[in-house]
């Protein structure tokens, strides 16, 4: 029998493990990708809860453990000076939890990958699909066509896939009051190890810089009523931090913005949640951010998307029928996805404090595990 042929959008946490699962399921597997190749960049993040289970069925659990990032924080203040010192991996919900840099699980996921089983076409995007009686028409940004079995959007917050499916992107995004940026700033001394990371709050922003083996990271957010933003333009993602730090003298901030201005691998965007009331629509379903976005402050956007992407797989693998499938991987996944999701109104409130008594909470959270 000829092998279901899918196409993933998006080479992310939840397109790669997804494609992983559906090569290992005897699928035949396009990952299309519209960047020129795998998105390293960013802070680290947690692998947690089952997705631990699933690295090790993914048989790349020791490889994962053997990249963990192990580092302490620090709070300063606009000297410089430690406030707390802790680790939050030694918080009792935490313990066990693995932090890596995302560069790293990314490229353990692709290399896991049989290269003659899941093609990855980067630097391709969808342009259309139509969706036939027993396939889905996808018609790519080069001109090519090509027909699937079935489509998945794994392609973030701002999905082509679910764009072009399930309608335009503000019906199904909760915006939080908030934006933030990251950027390479390798070259900002902090006057600490490589293994500590160092943050900086005042009202209402917050600064951190994370170091690691070859450079750093800086990142900047700030609470702000919704702006008339485009996703894309780079330079007004500039402008807005400049308009939001330019007059910010405290510990690093004016380095920190400086090399984001320069810097040609910028990332900005809003602090928002996905919620899409039904994560399928014939043979096309989300998976990961394109479907349920929790929001970096929840410290699970990783492990959700793994989680959803093995279970959106194996539901697959057990039913012939897809919608079957598809109503089973939403019924298993989408409660778990929700409780994450109320996190992060308290997981804001400490990362990016409104008051002084918030500001003076968020320290003393972690003042009670500061004995590192």
């Amino acid at each position: 029998m000829m092998k279901k042929q899918v196409l993933i959008s998006g080479a992310g946490f939840a397109g790669l493990t997804l494609a992983y699962w559906l090569n290992k399921f005897d699928f035949d597997v396009t990952v299309v990708e519209y960047a020129s190749g795998l998105r390293r960049g960013g802070s680290p993040i947690d692998i947690r809860g089952k997705a631990l289970d699933i690295v090790q069925e993914m048989g790349i659990g020791d490889q994962v453990k053997a990249k963990e990032f192990i580092h302490t924080d620090e709070i300063v203040n606009d000297q410089g000076e430690t406030l707390v010192r802790f680790s939050l991996n030694k918080q009792p919900e935490y313990l066990g939890d693995i932090e890596i840099h995302r560069g790293d699980l990314l490229d353990i996921i692709y290399d896991a990958l049989p290269k003659d089983g899941v093609k990855i076409l980067f630097n391709s995007s969808i342009a259309t699909l139509e969706e036939l009686d027993d396939a889905v028409k996808v018609v790519f940004e080069d001109g090519s066509t090509h027909s699937f079995d079935y489509v998945f959007g794994a392609d973030g917050t701002h999905s082509t896939v679910r764009r072009l499916v399930f309608g335009e992107e503000h019906q199904f995004t909760q915006f939080f009051g908030a934006y933030f940026a990251f950027a390479e700033t390798k070259d900002i001394d902090t006057g600490r190890t490589k293994d500590t990371g160092v943050m900086y709050r005042s009202l209402g922003k917050q600064a951190l810089i994370y170091q690691f083996l070859n450079g750093a990271n800086g990142v900047l957010m700030f609470r702000s009523p919704k702006l008339d933003w485009d996703y894309r333009n780079k330079e007004q993602h500039k402008q807005i931090l400049k308009d939001n730090f330019g007059n910010e003298k405290g510990w690093k901030v004016p380095e920190i913005l400086d090399a984001m201005l320069h810097s040609d691998s910028l990332f900005f965007d809003e602090v928002c949640q996905v919620h899409v009331p039904q994560w399928y629509k014939g043979r096309v379903a989300l998976v990961g951010d394109a479907a349920h976005a929790p929001s970096f402050f929840t410290g699970m956007g990783t492990s959700l998307a793994m989680i959803g992407a093995t279970c959106l797989a194996k539901s697959l693998a057990a039913h012939a029928d897809h919608q079957i499938a598809f109503a089973q991987y939403q019924e298993q996944h989408k409660p778990f996805a929700e409780e994450i999701q109320s996190r992060i109104i308290q997981n804001q409130k400490y990362q990016l404090p409104e008051t002084e008594e918030e500001l003076k909470a968020s320290i003393e959270r972690f003042q009670k595990i500061q004995n590192v």
